[in-house]
């Protein structure tokens, strides 16, 4: 080895293969997309450095972090062009990172099965770990699973001890998740709109822009949950009385007749949503289908979850 070589490192593509993880067969299909560097040539063989194994380690990162391949070499060549990555990849570490103080904890499977009357219940935990409230470990002893969110759980606890079934409380979730998707994405589309637009108008960002939304994001964190446990508080409050006065009325509410039409008061927001989604003349028909569709499958979830007799075949 050359006393430049014993300076600076230098690899064979095999080797370059087994120091980065990547495959050779990947480093090559990197090579053509211009994504790595190609090797300085020293007779009939490739000669890497520790330029390559440093990019190599960059796009894995990336790629772990959600990355397309197309938009890991708008970032190399930004790199490349002295505009840097730090102020990009803290933006994504900050975006990426916990949106919530709560710590996940573990729980054995025998720990489970108490929590929920004792009695195992193979669908309920297949469904629980398809929604991501359970995960599993392996490599144990005893079944154990991780519980990213116990506060999610401890509530399909007390559901279930109400007399909630287990299979009601995860089509619960499942619609509620939608609905919150929803929330989330509308308020993901209202600050970057107004607030990060800004910093995120050059493709990719440039480092100082990058960095000062990673100060933003930070910043408006807390926001989203605050405005929707306030709405939330506001709504139940409003919708609880309302449905009380309903129950405790010693006379049932007149029934709507087929041919009667209401007036519905809908959030402007849903209707600018819906008006941007299938144009103003569709609205009413929009809102309409929706209700129908909601309405079949609650009559369906609750023919699933108390189904009648079956009839006796002679």
């Amino acid at each position: 080895m050359s006393e430049q070589s014993a300076v600076r490192p230098e690899y064979r593509i095999e080797d370059l293969a087994h120091h980065s993880g990547a495959t050779v067969r990947t480093i090559r299909a990197y090579q053509d997309r211009g994504l790595l560097p190609r090797p300085e040539r020293r007779g009939r063989s490739n000669v890497y450095g520790e330029s390559h194994l440093a990019r190599l380690r960059q796009i894995a990162d990336l790629l772990d972090r959600g990355y397309t391949l197309a938009s890991i070499k708008e970032l190399l060549e930004a790199w490349d062009t002295g505009r840097g990555l730090g102020g990009v990849l803290g933006l994504v570490a900050e975006v990426q990172g916990p949106w919530t103080d709560e710590e996940a904890a573990r729980i054995t499977r025998a720990e489970l099965d108490a929590r929920f009357g004792g009695t195992p219940d193979e669908d309920a935990v297949r469904e629980a770990v398809e929604l991501g409230v359970l995960e599993r470990l392996p490599g144990r002893d005893a079944e154990e699973y991780l519980v990213p969110s116990p506060q999610e759980l401890a509530v399909a606890v007390e559901l279930y001890a109400a007399g909630v079934p287990l299979s009601a409380i995860t089509g619960h979730l499942r619609e509620l998740r939608e609905q919150v998707e929803h929330i989330a994405g509308r308020f993901l589309e209202f600050t970057t709109e107004y607030v990060f637009a800004r910093y995120l108008e050059h493709r990719p960002p440039t480092d100082s822009d990058a960095a000062e939304a990673a100060t933003m994001v930070r910043r408006l964190r807390p926001l989203a949950q605050q405005t929707v446990d306030a709405e939330l508080a506001r709504a139940m409050r409003i919708l609880a009385t309302r449905h009380l006065q309903i129950h405790l009325s010693p006379e049932a509410p007149p029934p709507v007749k087929d041919d009667e039409s209401r007036p519905v008061r809908i959030p402007a927001g849903t209707v600018r949503a819906v008006q941007a989604l299938v144009g103003a003349e569709n609205v009413a028909a929009f809102v309409t289908a929706a209700t129908e569709r909601e309405v079949h499958k609650r009559t369906l979830d609750a023919l699933a979850t108390n189904p009648p007799d079956a009839p006796t075949v002679h």
